[in-house]
């Protein structure tokens, strides 16, 4: 009996999910590979032909030792050193570029653009993600679930007068609205002000970022040609804290919202339908069973 629901779960849930699952991921493949596969031919063929063209300048130089000197830049880079500028460029390890680093392990953003080299800092970094992690994943749980507890305890909605319904629905409303301007579309404006991006590439890393996807292509404060206050850093770190939390909130108020949208609409509607009295200019509430 227990094989046979087991196979029935399998066959009826697992199964057709899991196929949907794969088809996805073969779509995405299919079509980022289409998008940038003939991008990066084109700068691997302009890298080789820079490096033909820097040969021929200097001909004192042999192809092998241009290719150690490429490696030399390489292993910098992953290093987390720009190889742009020189030696007066700040430092990747001052305390606000590590916070910055800090709160992108515990969130497991993990850009990749910036990691620790020594040995004492590796296993320092392990146990610091094994603790931080779990609390960044229990803060983030207990702020959505601690407001959706708080609105399930306030007086029903459905019981309150249409006028106050509506109400409390535009101010949840205009609450959403303003903090999605605040974290997903003043902060790009920011960024690209100051690194110089369009707004396009900055909305697109405060999407990555958030997402806690962390592709390490777009960073913030990394440019050494530019001048950042020192404080730059660790205001993009609480940014990101601050954003987390503000998904936390908005995962129970946004389905929240809607489904008191469509409760409005739908009594409006049944009003209107059924010519029911008004008192005041407004309709008489109606009782309509809503869960909160």
């Amino acid at each position: 009996m227990p094989r046979t629901r087991l196979c029935s779960c399998w066959g009826g849930q697992v199964l057709p999910l899991l196929l949907a699952y794969v088809c996805y991921l073969l779509l995405g493949a299919t079509i980022f590979q289409l998008l940038e596969k003939q991008a990066e031919a084109q700068s691997r063929d302009q890298f080789q032909f820079e490096k033909l063209r820097f040969l021929e300048n200097y001909t004192c130089l042999d192809q092998q030792a241009v290719e150690q000197f490429v490696q030399v830049i390489m292993e910098a880079w992953v290093k987390g050193v720009n190889p742009k500028g020189n030696s007066t460029n700040p430092s990747n390890w001052d305390f606000g570029s590590s916070f910055f680093f800090a709160g992108t392990v515990v969130t497991t953003i993990g850009y990749g653009n910036l990691a620790p080299s020594t040995e004492a800092g590796q296993v320092f970094c392990v146990f610091y993600a094994l603790v931080g992690i779990p609390l960044n994943v229990v803060f983030l749980n207990h702020l959505g679930t601690g407001l959706h507890a708080h609105l399930t305890t306030l007086e029903r909605w459905e019981d309150q007068p249409r006028r106050s319904q509506l109400l409390q629905t535009l101010g949840l409303a205009l609450f959403l609205a303003l903090g999605t301007l605040l974290v997903l579309i003043f902060p790009p404006m920011v960024f690209s002000h100051v690194e110089g991006w369009s707004f396009c590439e900055g909305f697109y890393f405060a999407f990555i970022t958030l997402s806690t996807i962390g592709f390490g292509d777009y960073v913030v404060g990394t440019d050494p040609s530019k001048h950042y206050i020192s404080v730059y850093r660790s205001l993009a770190a609480i940014w990101i804290l601050l954003g987390l939390a503000w998904l936390a909130l908005v995962l129970p108020l946004g389905p929240l919202l809607l489904h008191r949208c469509s409760q409005l609409w739908l009594l409006s509607r049944g009003l209107k339908e059924r010519g029911a009295p008004e008192t005041n200019g407004l309709p008489r509430p109606q009782k309509i069973p809503i869960s909160a």
